[in-house]
């Protein structure tokens, strides 16, 4: 039955589906709904967040194709929701290969049920904090050449790795994996966005997201996030508000007024 695990008992929510539900899936179950109404009550632009930070995945995987990247290494993948990465991809480079990477064995698994007979793209569970078995996996090693240019994808992942250390742990060994030519793209919640009368309202939100669910998140600064492209040759117009990075016309406008209100920082870097 959806939404009950083998022993009966209520499957707990997940950040990957509470994601999807403010995308608007239907790859959900009532603990994620629960959930992520929870936070929503608190912070009614929640799926306007969502969906923003969705068209940035979009921009960037589109700047990515016309500068030349043929594979995508997406980690924290969450569920499959219309403009994938492979779609986006693919209507620039027909031929892009895309892993997807999860820790949530149902976004893994509706992965693989959309990319069913897709011979360049799959779908692997794995953590973000274990970066050597992502690199590792036959199926990464089977679709991605790493001695070619890869796009690295960790597009709101890496505020679910609270501890600061840890999280550089994670991204470290994924970028000396790659090549000269490649990418990496991080998006990440941002504390600098948060308003002195907004700080309360957070606090709770986040004992609602780590009482709900297996993954609790960190916000970080600006120059926390900047960290995570050190050394490499960071891309115009640098670790900027979600809306920012090379707006398209069919954005979603909700925060063109005020960009810092999306509450997510982004940015995309190519390896020298």
């Amino acid at each position: 039955m959806a939404g009950v695990g083998n022993g009966g008992e209520p499957k707990p929510a997940t950040a990957a589906r509470i994601y999807d539900y403010h995308l608007g899936g239907i790859h959900n179950f009532p603990a994620d709904r629960a959930a992520g109404d929870a936070v929503a009550r608190l912070f009614p632009l929640v799926p306007a967040l969502a969906r923003t930070n969705r068209a940035f995945l979009r921009r960037a995987v589109r700047h990515l194709a016309e500068s030349g990247v043929r594979q995508f290494l997406d980690i924290g993948s969450g569920i499959p929701t219309a403009g994938n990465v492979h779609e986006v991809a693919r209507s620039v480079v027909p031929d892009a290969r895309v892993v997807y990477v999860d820790i949530d064995p149902v976004a893994v698994s509706e992965s693989l049920e959309i990319l069913d007979g897709d011979e360049r793209a799959g779908a692997v569970r794995a953590d973000v904090r274990d970066p050597q078995a992502i690199l590792g996996h036959p199926q990464v090693r089977r679709l991605l050449d790493f001695g070619e240019p890869v796009g690295l994808l960790l597009v709101a992942v890496l505020h679910f790795v609270p501890d600061d250390e840890a999280a550089q742990a994670a991204v470290r060994p994924l970028r000396e994996a790659l090549v000269p030519g490649s990418y990496v793209v991080v998006s990440h919640a941002a504390s600098d966005g948060v308003r002195d009368d907004d700080s309360g309202h957070v606090a709770v939100a986040k004992d609602v997201y780590q009482r709900s669910t297996a993954t609790p998140f960190h916000l970080r600064s600006r120059p926390q996030v900047e960290r995570f492209f050190e050394g490499l040759e960071i891309v115009e117009p640098g670790v900027v508000w979600l809306p920012e990075w090379h707006p398209a016309p069919d954005d979603p406008t909700d925060f063109a007024q005020d960009p810092s209100r999306s509450a997510g920082l982004a940015g995309v870097a190519r390896v020298r």
